[in-house]
């Protein structure tokens, strides 16, 4: 008679592998639907294959990339157990970095670090991160999934993603492009997109709510209104370059640090502008949060982007056609300033960030009451 089978040292320790492959199976119809022809060998092997030939298509093709998370928002999804959205948040954080030179996605791949593999879990994670894929024309060509027991969790996990897009080299866009006299465009935001949480945190614990609870001023509860995802821009903004061309002069995308300190960033050095709070009413998701927090909307401005996500510099003859094909396109633009250069007026500035010399950016007026 055989000796019986040793129990699995592995799954002693906590690490399930049969969930891992489980996990796989779930998810692969929501990644195949990124594919395109250049993915080339499906889901499940060691490395993504994306034929590049069309790169020779380019006369001087650039590679972009970019790496981000989302932050302690997956906090929230894990408190109120809702994860299908923090993939889209994902996508944004690292695409929409790369449409800032004015490059386009070509690929994107991801990295969940978890204490235990719940296949249904993480098949809702993957699929918003397909789902965000498939808006900004992003192969999703493969990842990994770690369970990490003892280090995370149970119901702990976090995500990460890296991408790589392409642009020309006589088109990638920055502060080199930037004239005195170009319009700053402001592009809405769909709410706190994926910056800023832990100040979010900060202000629900101290105010003693849950995140299941029901906020009346947003007719939903805590996590739900949290949990909006994070707007997409790369397919409009890409839209907007092919069609306005050498008008598009930089963009910005509004992450950590706030809008003014973003801005700076594209920017030529010894260039500034003002922005006018008047010009918009940030949503009200903000608003409550100040109201619990006691804060006032200002003393965020360097956390949370305040109902702006992206920020246009472009040529002023192209700036009011600019905004209103974005606005056709489902995003709120209007123009919130002018790049200017000379004497600054008195007072402070953000002067670059991230290490980056640029421009000086500040806010100032007076918020818009009401909603947008």
């Amino acid at each position: 008679m055989a000796a019986p089978s040793p129990a699995n040292p592995y799954a002693q320790a906590g690490v399930d592998t049969a969930a891992g492959d489980l996990a796989v199976e779930l998810m692969k119809s929501a990644v195949r639907r990124t594919h395109g022809p250049e993915v080339l060998g499906g889901v499940g092997g060691f490395a993504g294959l994306y034929d590049a030939s069309a790169l020779r298509d380019y006369t001087h093709p650039l590679l972009a990339s970019s790496t981000d998370g989302v932050g302690t928002k997956v906090a929230i999804a894990q408190a109120i157990d809702k994860h299908d959205t923090i993939g889209e948040d994902l996508v944004g954080m690292v695409v929409d970095d790369i449409v800032v030179v004015g490059a386009k996605p070509l690929f994107l791949t991801d990295y969940i670090a978890c204490g235990k593999v719940v296949p249904e879990r993480i098949a809702d994670i993957v699929a918003g991160i397909a789902r965000g894929c498939e808006l900004t024309g992003t192969a999703l060509v493969g990842g990994e999934t770690a369970e990490h027991p003892g280090l995370l969790g149970v119901h702990d996990y976090d995500v990460a993603g890296a991408a790589t897009g392409v642009v020309e080299a006589d088109r990638v866009l920055g502060a080199e492009r930037v004239r005195p006299g170009d319009a700053v465009l402001a592009l809405a935001s769909s709410g706190l997109h994926s910056n800023g949480f832990s100040l979010v945190r900060h202000i629900i614990a101290g105010a003693g709510l849950s995140y299941g609870d029901n906020c009346a001023d947003l007719g939903t509860t805590w996590g739900e209104a949290l949990l909006e995802p994070t707007r997409l821009y790369t397919t409009p903004l890409l839209a907007l370059i092919e069609q306005y061309g050498s008008g598009i002069h930089a963009l910005s995308h509004v992450t950590g640090g706030g809008i003014a300190a973003n801005l700076a960033r594209v920017l030529p050095r010894d260039t500034w502008t003002e922005l006018d709070r008047s010009t918009w009413s940030p949503a009200p998701v903000f608003r409550v949060l100040v109201d619990r927090g006691g804060l006032e909307l200002a003393a965020t401005e360097g956390t949370w982007n305040l109902g702006i996500g992206f920020l246009a510099v472009v040529a002023d003859e192209v700036a009011q056609d600019a905004a209103s094909a974005l606005s056709a396109a489902g995003i709120d633009t209007w123009q919130v300033g002018v790049v200017a250069d000379g004497a600054r007026p008195v007072g402070e500035f953000e002067e670059g960030a991230k290490g980056v010399d640029g421009g000086a950016v500040r806010l100032v007026g007076t918020y818009r009451d009401g909603a947008k």
